[in-house]
């Protein structure tokens, strides 16, 4: 069994609300779509390759590092379906590599019509720990080959950086107070569950300036790293972008907060006051 969440990897599984790939592993996915197959279409008028945000990552009261989210595009296809090539990338300042220092890269290609992805690729590097997995996902037969397992998995299933894209396709318009939204994921090995509760329209400052944002936090599971729902929270834009402005989390011991400190290449106008 492999590691379980933790928590920086759930703060950026919520942050829907943060190694190349070779021929090979495309040639597989398509050599094996055999089969004619419906997939779904999202409109998506959230976000589109170009677009760049970069957060600053504090630990405490401590600058910590900095995490960087692109949409790229790529030649690459599944059976002549287009992607797009989405990284996310953490990196921690020199001060605090004395302390633990964080080396992350994922990768996801994500397909442009079903909003789900086809491969992922993590890198990960936290203090003396490392992590390499590289999935590829057979979406047409609800199956994923994580490397040494084949697993079954939900039609449309999510992956850490795809969920975050995908979240962002969600029609908030109508939702109301405690409205409860699931996406499957994909993690270390297992299918997990992310349930994130909307609770409301907020403004939120941050260095950047004013923001009109909604409000979302965890529905508590049991077996999960969060006790109460306050133990995270998570603003995002309130416009077409969605794009997480701030999310804090409470940890073991102390704190994280993640801040936007820059954006550009934005589908949309932001929601800046």
């Amino acid at each position: 069994m492999e590691q379980k969440p933790n928590a920086m990897k759930n703060l950026a599984l919520l942050l829907i609300l943060i190694c190349s790939v070779n021929g090979y592993a495309f040639e597989g996915v398509a050599a094996r779509q055999n089969q004619q197959t419906t997939f779904r279409k999202i409109k998506n008028e959230s976000f589109k390759a170009g677009e760049k945000l970069v957060y600053k990552v504090h630990y405490g009261l401590v600058d910590a590092g900095f995490a960087t989210l692109e949409v790229k595009e790529t030649t690459k296809n599944i059976n002549g379906r287009k992607l797009l090539h989405v990284v996310g990338k953490g990196k921690s300042i020199s001060a605090f590599d004395l302390f633990f220092k964080v080396r992350d890269r994922y990768e996801s290609y994500i397909d442009q019509e079903g909003m789900f992805p086809w491969i992922f690729i993590r890198r990960v590097y936290e203090g003396g720990f490392e992590i390499k997995q590289d999935y590829t996902f057979y979406q047409h037969k609800k199956k994923v080959i994580t490397g040494k397992d084949k697993l079954d998995v939900p039609a449309n299933v999510q992956d850490m950086l795809s969920s975050f894209y995908y979240a962002r396709t969600i029609d908030f318009s109508n939702a109301k107070i405690d409205d409860e939204f699931e996406i499957n994921c994909v993690v270390d090995g297992e299918t997990w569950p992310l349930k994130i509760k909307y609770k409301g329209e907020d403004v939120v400052k941050i260095k950047k300036g004013k923001f009109n944002c909604l409000k979302f936090a965890p529905v508590l599971q049991e077996g999960r790293i969060w006790e109460n729902e306050e133990d995270l929270t998570v603003w995002i834009t309130n416009d077409q972008n969605k794009i997480p402005l701030l999310a804090k989390t409470k940890i073991l011991v102390g704190s994280i907060k993640m801040e936007l400190c820059e954006y550009e290449g934005l589908a949309g106008p932001i929601s800046k006051i």
